[in-house]
């Protein structure tokens, strides 16, 4: 490509960025239409997420130990050629000269207001389905990888906006054990890791995909232990998700957790947090084990039936507590729990 067509492919780009930029934050939000479950929980708090300076550690006890929302990222940009447009007139060949400028794009910046547009643009099926067709999400998944976090945020933003398309979530869900290793290796409390968990929680909402989640929860039980309220709210989103399914109750029980998870279930843990823990809580207890496999379950001594389902665990005395909690709904969740 010559330097000529190569100036006027940036300088298209550019103007495209433009055209959305100013609008990004004005598009409607999209829901899935169709779930198995009405259980599921599928609400999402606005990210809040703090920041923290201790990873967790690849290996540790710790880092072995889950609404639907549309990322949209706003972005500072400060300039009088900016047009006030709406990302849902971009055409076609607007959307593939984006793709390639993302492709070619030099800087970290660059590539964060591309991902940015194309983001904003996906809260469009239409666009949703163009970007598929054009083989735009291995491009956009390719900067999962990349080494600046802010782009990988953008990234993981990118395909959630895109995996509101029931389509996009079969091209989508092979960078499943790429997003949980991003959560597993990034800080914790981080906008990457919030970023990541919004994905994963799409991407549970139906029971299609969940079974290639049964190697993260042992990760999601932990993060309830380490992280931040926004952080925890996120991970029980997918556990819930993932509770609703009968299917995946064994590997559920099944997984190591830590002790103290049933310390969240107290009056000082954020209502947020309580009642989605509540909901964890009620779709575990509806399940019924025969005696057998609750006898070997009661054998691993760190499995999550022993920390909550067990006559041995504290749960059950903090339910009980908790009936006289200030939230109402707190303790309807609670009261439905012990029946």
């Amino acid at each position: 490509m010559g330097d000529g067509s190569l100036t006027s492919k940036v300088g298209n780009m550019k103007a495209l960025l433009g055209i959305v930029a100013g609008a990004g934050a004005s598009y409607g939000i999209y829901k899935l239409i169709s779930f198995r479950r009405n259980k599921k929980s599928v609400a999402s708090e606005a990210p809040g997420a703090g920041k923290a300076d201790s990873p967790l550690q690849r290996g540790s006890l710790l880092a072995k130990v889950s609404g639907l929302d549309v990322v949209s990222p706003r972005a500072d940009i400060a300039s009088e050629k900016i047009i006030q447009g709406s990302a849902g007139t971009l055409e076609p060949r607007h959307l593939k000269i984006l793709l390639s400028c993302l492709q070619t794009s030099t800087t970290p910046s660059e590539r964060c207001q591309i991902l940015l547009t194309l983001g904003n643009a996906a809260a469009f099926t239409v666009n949703q389905n163009l970007i598929r067709e054009f083989d735009g999400i291995p491009i956009i998944a390719g900067f999962l990888a990349d080494p600046k976090p802010e782009v990988r945020v953008h990234t993981l933003n990118t395909l959630n906006n895109l995996c509101m398309n029931i389509a996009n979530q079969e091209n989508i869900k092979v960078y499943i054990p790429q997003v949980l290793e991003l959560i597993e290796i990034s800080p914790v409390n981080s906008e990457l890791q919030l970023a990541a968990l919004r994905l994963l929680t799409n991407l549970s909402v139906t029971d299609k995909h969940q079974h290639l989640l049964k190697g993260s929860i042992k990760l999601l039980l932990s993060l309830l232990v380490v992280s931040n309220g926004t952080l925890q709210v996120q991970a029980l989103k997918v556990l819930v998700n993932l509770s609703s399914n009968p299917d995946m109750m064994d590997d559920i029980v099944e997984s190591q957790a830590p002790a103290s998870v049933v310390l969240l279930f107290d009056e000082r843990t954020a209502s947020a947090v309580l009642l989605r823990l509540l909901m964890f809580a009620g779709n575990l207890k509806a399940w019924r084990p025969s005696a057998q496999v609750a006898d070997e379950l009661r054998r691993k001594q760190d499995s999550l039936f022993r920390v909550m389902l067990d006559e041995s665990s504290q749960l059950h005395s903090r339910l009980l507590q908790l009936l006289s909690h200030p939230d109402g709904e707190v303790r309807a969740q609670v009261a439905r729990i012990l029946t």
